[in-house]
């Protein structure tokens, strides 16, 4: 039995009908004479959601408690014990209670496209995980929930579920997304029309990416056509800005279709502080989730390192934050940015800046 077909309804933001689609794939699905279930459904009290589910089998769920409270999570083993055709399954960024099996929703589908089953799932763009840093900065909300960016270069299909932002706030004034007292507060923070548009923008552009990737994965012929395979290497420091600078740098990459190297550069004997020891293991479950390869070397001259990791690793791209650098550092000993275009030769530089200080360009 082979892998699942895995299609994945992507949009901007909460109620633009991700999952009334998933539910209107899978009773056309179930006309057609194929064999359907509700793996986990969250209606969200949305009546028009909740009456599109109605005859759809649903497989029970798991109750979960988590300290007075009960939850209630997907039963993965249930699921693949009913062995459907198609499963629906909404929310993949969801995290599980404690206790259950697998941490997130992905992981739980991915055991149920390994049995063989076809999963139609849902998530917003916002839980991301390279995009994280950039929803924070547009939304002023720091997104907790996130998935890697590989779940959706493994799928089938990544379907983008559209709605213009004016329709939407409509749809939150009518009160089909959120009850109407909670409606007007989002319409003022979260839903205001600029912050729509950026999440439209950035949900259109990650599908466009991902179906010109899939285009490119199918058109080159690897036989007939040699490329120069590109592999970025990103510098990081121990503090919580390099997370930053890592998913900047894995973006980078996907759109350069080369691998991702993250550098840490110990000083020889110097141990790391508690709060670097938090940083750096924080910065390796970033990369975890990236896909991106973790290295650790010692050195005290930090360009010659990193001159000798670009040449190991065929490095054709170097990443680094914004340097911490007095004025008087940089013109009595040179920057560190200057130092590695000096030692890098045939190698591109590129600085991470953070955009919250686009502000001083016009103060």
């Amino acid at each position: 039995m082979g892998r699942g077909h895995y299609r994945i309804l992507l949009g901007m933001a909460a109620g633009v009908g991700k999952t009334y689609r998933m539910l209107q794939e899978g009773q056309h699905a179930k006309a057609e004479g194929r064999d359907v279930v509700i793996g986990y459904l969250e209606p969200h009290e949305r009546p028009e959601t909740t009456a599109l589910a109605e005859g759809l089998e649903v497989v029970p769920r798991l109750r979960a408690e988590h300290g007075t409270l009960e939850l209630e999570e997907m039963d993965v083993d249930a699921v693949v014990r009913r062995a459907p055709e198609l499963a629906l399954i909404d929310e993949l960024a969801h995290t599980n209670a404690a206790g259950m099996r697998n941490e997130k929703r992905y992981e739980d589908i991915n055991e149920v496209l390994e049995a063989g089953v076809d999963v139609i799932s849902t998530v917003n763009i916002q839980h991301l995980e390279s995009l994280n840093d950039a929803i924070a900065e547009l939304t002023e909300i720091r997104v907790r929930e996130t998935f890697p960016d590989s779940v959706l270069e493994l799928a089938d299909e990544v379907v983008l579920v559209d709605l213009s932002p004016e329709a939407l706030q409509e749809r939150l004034r009518a009160g089909k997304v959120y009850p109407r007292d909670r409606a007007e507060v989002a319409l003022q923070n979260f839903f205001r029309a600029d912050k729509l548009s950026a999440l439209r923008e950035l949900a259109l552009r990650e599908v466009a990416e991902d179906v010109e990737s899939r285009r490119q994965a199918t058109v080159l012929d690897p036989l007939s056509q040699q490329a120069v395979a590109e592999r970025v290497l990103v510098l990081v420091t121990p503090e919580p800005r390099s997370q930053r600078i890592m998913r900047r740098a894995w973006r980078s990459a996907e759109r350069l279709a080369g691998e991702l190297d993250v550098l840490w550069v110990q000083k020889p004997g110097r141990k790391p502080t508690e709060d670097e020891q938090v940083s750096l293991a924080a910065l390796r479950r970033l990369a975890v989730i990236l896909g991106a390869h973790f290295l650790e070397e010692e050195g005290d001259d930090l360009v010659a390192t990193v001159r000798r990791v670009v040449v190991e690793r065929g490095i054709t791209y170097v990443v680094v934050g914004t340097p911490n650098e007095s004025r008087t550092r940089e013109i009595f000993h040179g920057s560190l940015v200057s130092a590695l275009v000096r030692n890098l030769p045939g190698v591109d530089i590129r600085v991470v800046q953070n955009r919250a200080n686009r502000a001083e360009l016009t103060a």
